[in-house]
């Protein structure tokens, strides 16, 4: 077993999503390293300043802008997006994937479900698929449908394609104002990489998966996650078995309960930072995060479900779904991550009748940083990139409450 400090994971952490010590990839080029860095992109739907998923690639990436992930996953075909937790995914995984849809076609109850009760709409939407080559809800229009009660879709011809998508038979060919617009897979991914893995192969990538995207992960949902048989019998044996052969290896952190578990081939870039090193590939191409701030996305894999209470003692919770009266902070907040602390946090909002950025509130978790000159200027480059990400000609500053803090942010050049 491996021990390592607080500050080691978290840089680890930080750093094996592209987050520190700063971008290290740039432009549209640079948008399939740092979505392969993340493992999974999650998408999310909701546009109040930018989409979770551009707000995540603006923390990995220099110049980027909102939507350059598209292109990359629906005309580079490096990417396809799927399932239940929606994320953009390589195209190179779409084996295991599809071995995860023909488990979710044979054994997941909803999906099942959703079969039986829509048959007539599936074998329509896949004829009307084979005919027209691209399908979109929007394409059929709600008086000649059923009706339907599912948050899914409203009408049997939504759910007829969900399903279709859902197991692997159709792709998301492009998206139209966030919309899918369906294909038969075929059209869709590389003749080469539609089958199945085994599922032996399936199960040890998934948890392989799993600990990448975490950096150090506890794996508590691996085991029942993706419809295995036996699953928690199964998944101790793999586990046991990952560990064995070195594939997997045991960390201790410092101060941290529970043991988790890291990629063995992770374990270079624990000793380079353990002696205090960066390692090689991770040095920014400009400012570090303790030079200027970045701002995690709502759905950042660092921070979201409670996972910066346990990283960085920062309590966040998205409150973009708690009734107005029940919110603590603001509608759409995002924690300021510095260095590799998060120590600040704000809501905002994109008037775009003025084409202003504006600060709605902003909480630091020590008050000293209110007066600190160093905090103070990164804070002024963090929110000077941000508001030229969002394409803004204006911030609106006054909400920040100290005085130092505010006028650098307002003297800084957008």
């Amino acid at each position: 077993m491996i021990t390592i400090d607080p500050q080691t994971a978290k840089r680890f952490i930080l750093g094996r999503q592209g987050l520190w010590p700063g971008r290290r990839w740039r432009g549209l080029e640079g948008i399939e390293p740092a979505m392969l860095a993340m493992e999974y992109l999650q998408l999310d739907p909701l546009q109040i300043l930018a989409r979770s998923q551009d707000i995540s690639l603006y923390g990995r990436v220099l110049d980027a802008r909102p939507e350059m992930w598209q292109p990359v996953t629906y005309q580079q075909r490096k990417f396809f997006d799927w399932g239940g937790w929606l994320a953009a995914r390589p195209m190179e995984e779409l084996p295991y994937w599809r071995e995860v849809m023909r488990r979710e076609r044979e054994g997941q109850p909803r999906i099942r479900a959703m079969a039986r009760d829509h048959a007539e709409a599936i074998v329509e939407m896949r004829a009307i698929l084979g005919e027209r080559g691209q399908v979109s809800n929007r394409d059929f229009e709600m008086s000649t449908r059923t009706r339907t009660n599912n948050y899914r879709g409203r009408k049997d011809s939504s759910l007829a394609l969900y399903y279709l998508w859902r197991v692997g038979e159709v792709m998301t060919h492009h998206r139209e104002r966030f919309e899918r617009v369906y294909a038969l897979t075929e059209a869709v991914a590389p003749a080469h990489l539609i089958y199945e893995s085994s599922p032996d192969e399936t199960d040890r990538f998934l948890i392989e998966k799993e600990v990448a995207f975490y950096g150090l992960a506890r794996l508590a949902r691996t085991s029942d996650s993706y419809q295995r048989g036996e699953p928690d019998q199964s998944a101790k044996v793999l586990l046991n078995n990952m560990l064995a052969d070195g594939d997997l290896l045991e960390v201790k952190v410092e101060g941290w309960k529970a043991i988790h578990y890291v990629l063995g081939g992770d374990l270079a870039l624990l000793n380079e930072l353990a002696a205090g090193r960066i390692p090689f590939g991770w040095k920014p191409l400009d400012s570090t995060t303790d030079e200027e701030v970045t701002f995690l996305a709502p759905l950042e894999p660092v921070s979201a479900r409670g996972r910066a209470k346990v990283l960085f003692n920062f309590d966040y919770v998205w409150e973009v779904y708690k009734p107005v009266e029940k919110r603590k902070y603001g509608y759409y907040t995002l924690p300021v991550l510095w260095g590799e602390r998060l120590v600040a946090r704000f809501d905002s909002k994109l008037d775009r009748t003025s084409n202003t950025f504006v600060i709605l509130g902003f909480w630091l978790e020590q008050e000293s940083l209110g007066r600190d000159s160093a905090f103070a200027q990164a804070l002024a480059r963090g929110f000077a990139r941000f508001t030229q990400f969002l394409g803004a000609e204006k911030l609106d500053a006054n909400a920040i409450a100290e005085p130092i803090l505010r006028k650098a942010v307002e003297a800084a050049d957008y």
